[in-house]
Formats: structure tokens, C-alpha cells, sequence
């Protein structure tokens, strides 16, 4: 163990000492050791997840509900195996992979990640880009800035500066509740097709289906794998937290559905008024003669403020992942001076990231559509390294090794994650497959 480890926990432990009650030391334990769980889950609620989700809302109602409650426990259960890992290990994810799998699997699982991780960052570009362009901010200008907004979030040298000014940013999202008071929904038919399955009134279409592929996909990222991993490493996480980082995980996986929700109920709130949109910025604009300025400047912060979150998070899942496999220094502990290839990955990320979207016809919806396929493809391997390794008992132990149930369920989650993945990539590739072969009626 290292001596600012060993400084740490003689500072914990010196603030522990003075909290006499033991429900007090539970909390303030919990808020030391919150964070990973939350972000990683919250930020995956970025740019994409709000247009997916608002889209939802918009074209089926509150119909789709019970996919968000569905999908609560699966990315529990994925992202509690990166507690475990992480915890145990003290190491990355990508470090690891190298090292149990080897240079091949190694450079084919970073390769993966470089490259969907850069092509969302695009996209929360273009989603700032769009938001503050209805605010009549042109990209010239917004794009740099927001840049320069995100460069500076990281240029700290002090991880608990960036977790905490990142949580504020998740808690932020709670605006997304008080829209949905104000649209007053229907809670009968919310809580109804919440709990029991429905698809939509009609005929069951290939839109349908891959709405629900796309919310799936949206919801669980490869990139969370690596993301989580690493901040539990940079944060120095003990065994004795790990209860208290399952509880984070959880925690956070809850509010991010519960958030999901609410931009589900958003856009079928925008529905109730007939409106249609491609992107939530549009829609913004067209709900505003019918609930106010206020309501569609909401819109707009929460989805800047959703791209935010998308790409801290993502360029720093590049940057850690990069920096374990190069060996570097490789922290938000330390500075830039210390820590210069770490943070010089992590702008590079960043501004070449925006420089596409600044580029006059920049195909921003072909590379959407490559974020899904490539993400889609991408995932059940990630998930199935994910399961060897937590099967890897000499790695791991007894304890934090999988148990036989832990199995069961995640290879479960693993084969269904695999043919939803292939079915949107084979959709997004070629988009009458299905239609041809009379799977599923066509829209319209």
C-alpha cells in the first residue's frame, strides 16, 4: 500500500472518530465513498438516451414503460461485477483484459472502445450544437467553448473536485421530475404499463422493435464497463467499502431509470400536442406556444447538461483505459504536470471530438448510426470478458469471485444482449431485412 493510501485512510479515519452515532458514521461513510455508481450510471442518460427515451414518449406513449423497469436489474448486475473487479484488484478494466487475455484480445477490446467512445463524444457535440443553437448560439462559437468547459472540468489535479462538481451535474436532472409534474401525466396508465407488458395500440412494427432494441442499447454502453472500473481504482476504494459502493451502484442505477421515465413522459407529453420531432432541441421549439418559454428552455439545459455528463465521462473512459495500457500516469489525483499524456489523451478526445462537429456537412447522422451499430456489436463482448474475469477465482478469490446464481443470470443477460445487439445492427445496416422476410408489418 502506498503512503498517500495510508494518508487517506488516516484522514477517513480521523474524520470517522469524531461521528459518535453509528447511523451518522453509516452516512457519512456512504457520502465518501459515493460517486462511481452514480455517475456511471447517470451520465449514460447522456445526449442519445435523452432523443431515444423523448422519442419513445413522443410515438408510444407511456407504452414502453415496463422495458425501463426491465432493464433496472440487468444494469445493476453488469455494472456490480465492476464494484467486484474493481475493488479486488485495484487495477482498470482494460489493464486486466491485457493482462488475463493477452496483446490481441487487449488491442481488440481498446480498439473497440477508442473508436465507439470517440464517435459518441460526436455526438454530444452535435447535441450542444443543437441546443444552444435553438438558444441562437452558433456552433462557431458554442462548440469551442463547451470544449473548452469540459477540458477544464479535469485540469484539477484533484479527483474529488471532479466527482463533485459531476454529481452536482447528475442531481441536476431532477429538473427532468418537475417537467413531468407539470405535463401531469395520466399515473394510472403510467404505473399500469410500468408493471405489465404492453407494446402499443396498432400492428407490431419494425420501428416498435427497434425503439426497444435502441432502448436497451442506450441504456447499458460498453464504455461504463471501463469507465466505473478505473474511477474506483483512482478513488482508492477498500474491501470494507465495497457494501457501500453496491449500495452507490444501486442507488444510481435506480435514478437513472427514474430519470429515463421522466424523459419518456416528456415526450409523450409533446405528443398530447401533436408535435414531431427528429432531435429533443426541435422539439423544445415546437412545444413553446403551448407550455411556455420556461418549459423549452428546460428542454434545452437539460440536454446540454445530458451531452455534459456523456462526454466527460466517455473521454475519460478513453483516457484511463489508454493510460493503463500505456503504462502512464494515469490519475485525477495528479496534475497536468505530472499526469501529461493522461490529460493530453483526454483533450485530444475532447476538441478533435468537436472539431468534427464544426466541419460544414459533417455526416453527424451516419455517425450516429455507427454509434449504435458499433456499441451494439461491442457490448456482449464486453460483457463476456466482464464474466470470465469475474470468474477468474485465482484473480479474485472466493470472494469476489462470481457465485453459481451470479452465472446463471448474467450469462443470461449475455445472450439476450447478443441477439438484440445483431438484430439492431442488421436493422441499422439493412433496414428492410426484416420487412423482407415478413417478420414484422412496416410503418405507415
Amino acid at each position: 500500500m502506498n503512503n498517500i493510501t495510508k494518508m487517506n485512510q488516516e484522514d477517513i479515519s480521523s474524520k470517522a472518530v469524531k461521528v459518535k452515532s453509528k447511523w451518522m458514521q453509516r452516512i457519512v461513510n456512504f457520502l465518501m465513498v459515493m460517486g462511481p455508481g452514480l455517475i456511471v450510471m447517470e451520465a449514460d442518460n447522456d445526449a442519445g438516451a435523452v432523443s431515444t427515451y423523448m422519442q419513445a414518449g413522443a410515438n408510444y406513449g407511456t407504452h414502453l414503460m415496463w422495458v425501463l423497469l426491465l432493464l433496472l436489474p440487468i444494469t445493476y448486475f453488469i455494472q456490480e461485477m465492476i464494484v467486484r473487479l474493481g475493488i479486488a484488484t485495484g487495477q482498470g478494466h482494460a489493464a486486466l483484459i491485457y493482462k488475463r487475455f493477452g496483446k490481441w484480445w487487449g488491442a481488440f477490446s481498446l480498439g473497440d472502445l477508442m473508436i465507439v467512445n470517440f464517435l459518441t463524444i460526436v455526438t454530444e457535440f452535435a447535441a450542444i450544437s443543437l441546443a444552444l443553437q435553438a438558444f441562437g448560439l452558433e456552433p462557431l462559437y458554442s462548440v469551442p467553448v463547451a470544449a473548452l468547459a469540459l477540458v477544464t472540468l479535469v485540469l484539477t489535479g484533484s479527483y474529488l473536485r471532479w466527482e463533485r462538481t459531476v454529481i452536482i451535474l447528475c442531481f441536476m436532472d431532477l429538473a427532468w421530475f418537475c417537467l413531468v409534474y407539470f405535463s401531469s401525466p395520466e399515473w394510472g396508465t403510467v404505473l399500469q404499463h410500468t408493471v405489465v407488458p404492453t407494446l402499443a395500440d396498432g400492428p407490431i412494427t419494425s420501428d416498435l422493435i427497434f425503439l426497444i432494441i435502441a432502448i436497451v442499447g442506450t441504456t447499458i454502453a460498453p464504455w461504463q464497463l471501463f469507465f466505473q472500473q478505473s474511477c474506483i481504482a483512482d478513488k482508492r476504494l477498500r474491501f470494507s467499502d465495497i457494501k457501500t459502493a453496491q449500495m452507490d451502484t444501486f442507488l444510481g442505477a435506480c435514478f437513472t431509470i427514474l430519470v429515463a421515465a421522466a424523459m419518456m413522459l416528456v415526450g409523450d407529453y409533446s405528443n398530447s400536442f401533436g408535435i414531431k420531432f427528429e432531435d429533443p432541441a426541435q422539439m423544445a421549439l415546437a412545444i413553446a406556444p403551448f407550455a411556455g418559454e420556461m418549459f423549452k428552455n428546460a428542454i434545452l439545459l437539460l440536454m446540454i447538461n445530458a451531452a455534459v455528463l456523456g462526454a466527460t465521462a466517455v473521454s475519460l473512459s478513453s483516457a484511463w483505459a489508454w493510460g493503463e495500457v500505456k503504462g502512464w500516469e494515469n490519475s485525477l489525483q495528479k496534475s497536468a504536470k505530472e499526469a501529461p499524456s493522461f490529460y493530453a489523451t483526454y483533450v485530444l478526445c475532447i476538441l478533435a471530438a468537436a472539431g468534427v462537429v464544426l466541419i460544414p456537412d459533417a455526416p453527424l447522422q451516419t455517425i450516429i448510426l455507427s454509434v449504435q451499430v458499433l456499441a451494439g456489436l461491442m457490448l456482449p463482448s464486453a460483457i463476456i470478458f466482464l464474466q470470465l474475469l469475474l470468474n477468474d477465482k485465482e484473480l479474485l478469490g472466493e470472494r469476489f469471485a462470481n457465485k453459481r446464481w451470479n452465472n446463471w443470470i448474467n450469462w443470461t443477460i449475455v445472450a439476450i444482449l447478443f441477439v438484440l445487439s445483431l438484430a439492431l445492427a442488421v436493422q441499422v445496416i439493412l433496414p428492410d431485412f426484416f420487412n423482407d422476410f415478413g417478420l414484422f408489418t412496416t410503418d405507415g
